[in-house]
């Protein structure tokens, strides 16, 4: 008489997936360690982009008076109720470079905002507040310092497009830099010496008298 066949309770079934996915994973991270196997899986990289087009051109009238380099520190976490942070969460921090332009655009200055003497030796000119152009965040000297994820977030990272990415603390460093490009004094430099520049140019044309305000 044939004994009856035992079924594996669903619980069993579940704890059984859990530590051949556990297995698996642990098993990639030593295949990456151990010598002589990555360089006989290791991958090779092509560069096969086309040709970048021009989509279009415009005339540039601002002038370029001040530029801040700035650097900061962005601690990025993200946690989830009711789960501990060794299973579900993630912590980046993460070094932002960047810089930050400060410009007087020249194109909005009108006739109006110019006046000069009869005799050409007195000038005066009202122009636009110098403003803060966009933050450029420097990829060669910004970089993550660590990073932690919990298992389900590694786990999730196996089937992600972009498991890597870290495009959340870029916005972030890059509006942390925009801050403090704010509170720099950035402006006003740039109208300082966008008014030695134009104080130089005058008198190098026969002004005697040069007078630059900002209005507007």
């Amino acid at each position: 008489m044939t004994a009856p066949r035992r079924h594996m309770p669903g619980w069993a079934k579940a704890v059984t997936a859990f530590v051949l996915v556990l297995a698996l994973l642990f098993a990639g991270i030593g295949l990456a360690v151990l010598p002589g196997i990555k360089g006989l899986f290791g991958t090779e990289t092509h560069d096969r982009s086309g040709p970048a087009l021009l989509e279009s051109i415009k005339d540039m009238s601002r002038y370029d008076a001040a530029s801040g380099n700035f650097q900061v520190v962005v601690d990025l976490e993200k946690d989830t109720k009711y789960l501990p942070d060794a299973l579900r969460g993630t912590r980046t921090l993460y070094v932002g470079a960047g810089t930050v332009d400060a410009y007087v655009d020249l194109g909005k200055v009108g006739g109006k905002d110019v006046t000069v003497n009869k005799e050409r030796t007195s000038a005066t000119l009202r122009l636009p507040h110098a403003r803060l152009g966009a933050p450029a965040l420097d990829a060669e000297h910004s970089y993550a310092v660590s990073k932690q994820r919990g298992l389900l977030d590694r786990l999730g990272d196996l089937f992600s497009d972009n498991p890597n990415s870290e495009h959340a603390v870029q916005k972030l460093a890059v509006s942390h830099i925009r801050e403090a490009a704010e509170g720099s004094g950035l402006v006003a430099r740039a109208e300082s010496n966008t008014t030695d520049m134009l104080e130089g140019l005058l008198h190098s044309l026969g002004f005697k008298e040069v007078r630059v305000s900002y209005s507007h």
